[in-house]
């Protein structure tokens, strides 16, 4: 496939998760390509990564090829803490990827709920996090976590917070082994090494997740965290619902999130393609009221999943010179006229991937498949 046919297929991907962000009432927040630096410089902890692309406007002001949308949205965003602001966006940010070292152009489809948001709206947005995995592929998971839950069982576990900081890294990679040398160093055993050794081990579907956490939650005085936790997971409709794991390799910085944290990933596609969260604590450093959460589809992981799913075309129709052109036009409509996308030409493109080719007779030669 070519990288225009993976460029269509992300296309055809924002297309639809727009219409469904439309649907449920966010409106599109449109922001320029870069913004003053200092909004990137206050928050660098906040972004994947401390890199931005900058440069000098004419004015002497220092600009910032924009690295994120949320940062944004949060400035900007016309709202109190008393009203609830819903925003979808579609657009590119720029950042240095972590396995070319050099930056790169990413594209994003995401939503923002900020203000008083309340247990509909995270109820909402997980609905709408999980919707978007479907609307990608059917065979998708939605790994969910909670940055509060987590924090009280690392806390009521682990004294240094630079141990605490090594467990959360540990945890990402589930890493077993690593936890276990962590808590031999650390002095750590009995009841809260358990507690530890099963949180790295769990990746559950809900039902036997929150079971296996009740006694966790008991002992590290977390019961309010996983009873939020649970309320908002098991309200979701049995059907997606289906498709949700517990797993604390899912975490963000806990100086900006602070309740649930998810990832969601489609079979096929090695890396996450959407990532999300609440993130009440970057909402009051930005001196703004209310709490937030939101979540965004990275939609250069599915170039090559999208490539391998979609043709080209449905159609080429294929003429021949001397052939009447309104005739050609005429029998193009036809096959469109079921919906197909169709190409018509004297010749293939080069690297065309057509679902079928359909010779165009001649006049003369009218009613008789070449």
């Amino acid at each position: 496939m070519t990288s225009l046919n993976a460029h269509g297929a992300q296309e055809k991907y924002a297309m639809a998760l727009r219409s469904l962000y439309r649907q449920w009432g966010y409106r599109l927040y449109k922001m320029s390509r870069f913004e003053e630096y200092d909004l990137y410089a206050r928050n660098k902890d906040f972004l994947p990564s401390e890199n931005v692309l900058t440069f000098t406007d004419t004015n002497g002001r220092l600009m910032a090829l924009k690295p994120d949308v949320t940062l944004s949205i949060i400035r900007n965003a016309g709202m109190n803490g008393h009203d609830t602001a819903r925003y979808y966006y579609h657009e590119s940010v720029y950042r240095l990827s972590p396995r070319s070292g050099t930056f790169r152009e990413m594209t994003q489809v995401g939503l923002e709920c900020l203000g008083d948001v309340d247990a509909y709206c995270l109820l909402e947005v997980l609905t709408l996090a999980a919707e978007s995995l479907k609307t990608i592929s059917p065979d998708c998971v939605l790994s969910i976590s909670h940055i509060g839950f987590l924090s009280r069982v690392l806390s009521g576990a682990i004294e240094h917070e630079e141990a605490r900081d090594e467990a959360l890294r540990l945890l990402s990679q589930k890493n077993r082994a690593g936890l276990k040398a962590l808590c031999a160093g650390e002095g750590i055993a009995g009841a809260a090494e358990e507690r530890l050794l099963e949180l790295v081990s769990l990746s559950d579907a809900p039902e036997r997740a929150f079971a296996r956490l009740e006694e966790i939650a008991r002992e590290s005085g977390a019961e309010a965290e996983l009873a939020a936790m649970r309320e908002t997971v098991m309200s979701l409709e049995e059907e997606l619902r289906a498709k949700v794991r517990i797993d604390f390799s899912v975490h963000g910085n806990m100086k900006y999130y602070n309740g649930l944290v998810f990832r969601g990933y489609v079979e096929g596609v090695p890396d996450s393609v959407l990532s999300g969260g609440q993130y009440d604590p970057l909402m009051r450093r930005m001196n703004r009221e209310g709490r937030a959460v939101g979540f965004a589809v990275y939609l250069n992981t599915l170039e090559h999943f999208g490539a391998k799913e979609e043709a080209d075309a449905d159609a080429l129709l294929l003429y021949r010179e001397g052939d009447a052109a309104r005739e050609v036009l005429r029998r193009a409509q036809e096959m469109r006229k079921n919906g197909k996308i169709v190409l018509a030409a004297r010749k293939a493109p080069v690297s065309f991937d057509a679902g079928e080719t359909v010779r165009f007779p001649r006049e003369k030669e009218a009613g008789t498949e070449c």
